[in-house]
Order: C-alpha cells, then sequence, then structure tokens
C-alpha cells in the first residue's frame, strides 16, 4: 500500500511539472510536435506521412 501511495504522488508531481505553462500560463498550451507544426518542414515541403495516403 505504502509503495501504491508513492507512486501516485510521483506521478501527479511529474503531471503537473510537465504541465507547468498549461496550468499556471494565461493562454498557455502544448508545444505542437506534428510535421505539419514545424515551419522549418513546411518550408522544405516535407509533410506527414499519413496525410499523403
Amino acid at each position: 500500500m505504502k509503495i501504491l501511495v508513492i507512486s501516485i504522488v510521483f506521478l501527479a508531481i511529474a503531471v503537473l511539472l510537465l504541465g507547468v505553462k498549461v496550468f499556471f500560463v494565461k493562454g498557455g498550451k502544448f508545444p505542437n510536435t506534428h510535421v505539419h507544426g514545424n515551419p522549418a518542414l513546411r518550408k522544405r515541403n516535407i509533410t506527414c506521412a499519413s496525410g499523403n495516403d
């Protein structure tokens, strides 16, 4: 039981730290990591493989 509580606490801390910008910055959001969200790839005309199907 003790290990379960410790695991849940660590998981909650990890989620909180990953979402600091989202939770505490007004208008904050997670960064766009998709291919179409990368200006350098768009400049080279590289697109997502699933979009070509």
